[in-house]
């Protein structure tokens, strides 16, 4: 029997280890190479483009011979204003990036040996530039794309003594906090999540996204019943079959399986106001999940270092502090 794909040598393109081992030099060599591989890894002014730049004796920065405008390997990316050694920044992308399920941000202040709140921003900030990587995302008309919805969060804990429990179920007894996470999906293609507050929520954009006369597959759910209008719908009743007469929405149903086992095992409750990131954080996972984990770290490096300075996570803690 052939051997998986993920358990094979080709998988493991990238030594977490021999990244460990990097001085603060290689790693900024490293950077560079990502950052400016259109020009051979050379660099250029990120802000009028001039080719001709020098590097300062005193510090480790560039000057634009156009525009006197000093700049960094990190400079005006989502590391900007960077205060960690910059090989803690490679390295924390390598471990975000063997992180099959995910990585928490408690367990990423472990491996770097540093604050909760800093691996937390880290971590998001990967976030924010993966998702904007996957909003790019678009569909041909001539594939077949799945759509289906999956319910994370506001959840009642439980009464310890039985008689004080209520049914969970009950309209009365929700907490208005739950949201749905709609995926559309691309038979050996890409994932495209979204979060909305029911399933009905998402039939405009899926009909922005999808082309009109598509392939689609999706469950018995109402919501959907109005797609049949713009759509080549292909339902299937899951109290009857999985897969049925070509019907089916499988590969959704895996990139929720994804989403679960990272809320549950990894990071055991995912707040309502950052769902959208960790959803769009599996969908790459689950699209590139037979691409060499080197790969992995180039693109997601690559993506960190082209992603202009976050407005939301940038200086996060001392807004929260004001």
């Amino acid at each position: 029997m052939a051997q998986h794909f993920l358990l094979s040598a080709a998988a493991r393109s990238l030594s977490l280890s021999a990244v460990a081992r990097m001085s603060d030099e290689e790693a900024a060599v490293t950077f560079q190479r990502i950052r400016w591989s259109d020009n051979g890894g050379e660099p250029y002014c990120p802000r009028c483009g001039c080719l001709e730049v020098r590097k300062l004796a005193t510090r480790s920065v560039w000057k634009c011979k156009g525009c006197s405008h000093q700049f960094s390997v990190t400079s005006g990316t989502t590391f900007a204003d960077r205060k960690r050694p910059i090989r803690d920044y490679l390295l924390a992308i390598a471990i975000f990036t063997n992180g099959a399920k995910g990585h928490s941000a408690l367990q990423m202040s472990r491996d770097l040996n540093c604050q909760y709140k800093t691996a937390f921003v880290l971590a998001h900030k990967l976030r924010e530039v993966i998702e904007d990587e996957q909003r790019k995302t678009t569909f041909a008309e001539t594939t077949e794309k799945e759509i289906d919805g999956a319910y994370f969060g506001g959840t009642i804990r439980q009464e310890n003594e039985a008689e004080k429990r209520v049914d969970r179920r009950l309209a009365d007894e929700q907490t208005g906090k739950r949201q749905v996470v709609v995926v559309m999906r691309e038979r050996k293609g890409r994932s495209l999540p979204f979060v909305f507050g029911k399933e009905s929520d998402a039939i405009e954009t899926i009909r922005e996204h999808i082309p009109v006369g598509s392939i689609v597959h999706a469950d018995e759910a109402r919501g959907w019943d109005v797609l049949h209008a713009h759509y080549d719908m292909r339902r299937i009743n899951h109290s009857v079959a999985f897969s049925k007469d070509g019907a089916c929405t499988n590969q959704a149903e895996s990139f929720f399986a994804r989403l679960r086992r990272s809320e549950i095992g990894v990071h055991h409750r995912i707040s309502g106001k950052r769902l959208s990131l960790y959803a769009s954080e599996m969908a790459w996972r689950e699209d590139n999940r037979r691409v060499p984990n080197g790969a992995q770290f180039n693109a997601i490096a690559s993506m960190a270092l082209k992603h202009h300075m976050s407005r939301e996570w940038r200086g996060y803690w001392q807004r929260s502090a004001r």
